[in-house]
């Protein structure tokens, strides 16, 4: 069976190279794009968001123990606890829909169950304070009102539907990891570990502080003046304490594991924004799909129309903040209500970067239904939204 495979991915080389419309300018202009988005992810979003994610999401794998893991993110938690918690956590960090990924298999690998990592795993890029405020401002308080509030609600209602269709899986999943050995044994306090995990978190969330677009916002905007000295900080407490607190032994075991996660989750999120920026380019720019063609679809408040943004939203790759320009934009060419609002809840928690990634962490079956619970429910809010507003 490899073999045909193997056979399988030749001709399928051949047959691409063969038929290439290489001399087509909109062709050359995708992968021109294609590689211009790579770029720009690979500028604005490796060194400071996805590099200090791998190293979080080993930390987690290595000192977290999966008793506590399992204690609040269990599928066998109670749920009042671990989906308050999975939401707030995520909502805290507010990344995007691709730095999510490592902190999501890092608690998933180390026993939380399929609800509570997928309520997670949606709420960090989704409930983004800042992105939701910017959105009341820009586009209107009801539109922001209407993504804060559907945002949490899909958090819950999204691990909720996950965990009962996988119900029969997670219970013996969880069996095994019950009874499956602990790997590193620490010696250190709960709060040492906890101060360190923060730590690393805070300097995530506070180097990546993006400017407000209202210069009239002066707390956002102090912070972001100051983001590289508290950044700076937060990695200087991160350097002290795994010098002074782990030993050799530990530190290996982390940098292990964290170059672990890196080569499962890079190769595909590269793969997955280069064939992004070819088929749909960067905000304001064409590629092989033709931008009027979205706008044409999206006009109104018709269900093919919301069907059609939530699709097109959980596809394309959105850097944090940068739905809202795009959306001010289709609005202003007579994009609906109800398409806005679903775009702006399927599109910063799912893109095909990041849907690559989930499948190889979480397999094939979950990762479809993840999917199509984030499309239909962002459709059916849209429509709801598009009939009263």
């Amino acid at each position: 069976m490899k073999e045909w495979k193997i056979l399988a991915i030749f001709i399928g080389v051949f047959l691409a190279a063969l038929f290439f419309p290489v001399e087509s300018l909109r062709f050359q202009n995708s992968l021109i794009e294609g590689f211009a988005l790579l770029q720009e992810y690979a500028r604005e979003h490796v060194l400071l968001c996805l590099v200090p994610a791998f190293f979080i999401a080993g930390a987690i794998s290595v000192f977290v123990s999966k008793e506590s893991v399992i204690k609040y993110f269990g599928a066998r938690a109670k749920k009042i606890v671990s989906y308050s918690i999975a939401s707030v956590s995520g909502s805290v960090l507010a990344v995007c829909s691709c730095t999510v990924l490592p902190l999501f298999a890092g608690i998933y690998a180390r026993g939380a169950g399929i609800g509570p990592a997928s309520a997670f795993l949606y709420s960090g890029p989704a409930i983004n304070v800042l992105a939701i405020i910017l959105t009341a401002k820009v586009l209107g308080a009801k539109l922001g009102l209407a993504r804060a509030a559907g945002a949490i609600v899909f958090a819950v209602l999204i691990g909720l539907c996950m965990h009962f269709i996988f119900r029969k899986e997670e219970n013996k999943r969880a069996e095994t990891d019950f009874m499956s050995p602990d790997g590193i044994q620490i010696e250190r306090p709960l709060w040492k570990n906890a101060l360190f995990l923060g730590s690393m978190i805070g300097f995530l969330i506070f180097i990546n502080w993006g400017k407000p677009a209202d210069s009239a916002a002066a707390f956002w905007s102090a912070i972001h003046n100051m983001k590289w000295i508290i950044g700076g900080a937060f990695l200087a407490g991160v350097l002290a304490m795994s010098w002074q607190w782990f030993k050799k032994a530990e530190r290996k075991e982390w940098v292990d594991s964290t170059w672990i996660f890196a080569k499962q989750i890079l190769p595909l999120l590269f793969a997955g924004v280069l064939v992004a920026g070819f088929l749909l380019g960067r905000p304001g720019h064409e590629a092989l799909i033709p931008g009027h063609w979205v706008e044409r679809l999206v006009g109104g408040n018709s269900f093919g129309a919301t069907l059609f943004a939530s699709v097109a939203g959980a596809l394309m790759y959105f850097a944090t903040l940068t739905e809202v320009p795009i959306l001010e934009g289709l609005l202003g060419a007579g994009m609906g209500q109800g398409p806005a609002l679903a775009l702006l809840l399927a599109g910063p928690a799912l893109s095909l970067p990041n849907m690559l990634v989930i499948r190889s962490i979480i397999g094939t079956s979950k990762t479809l239904v993840y999917i199509g619970l984030v499309v239909v429910m962002a459709t059916a809010t849209g429509l709801i939204y598009g009939h009263f507003f």
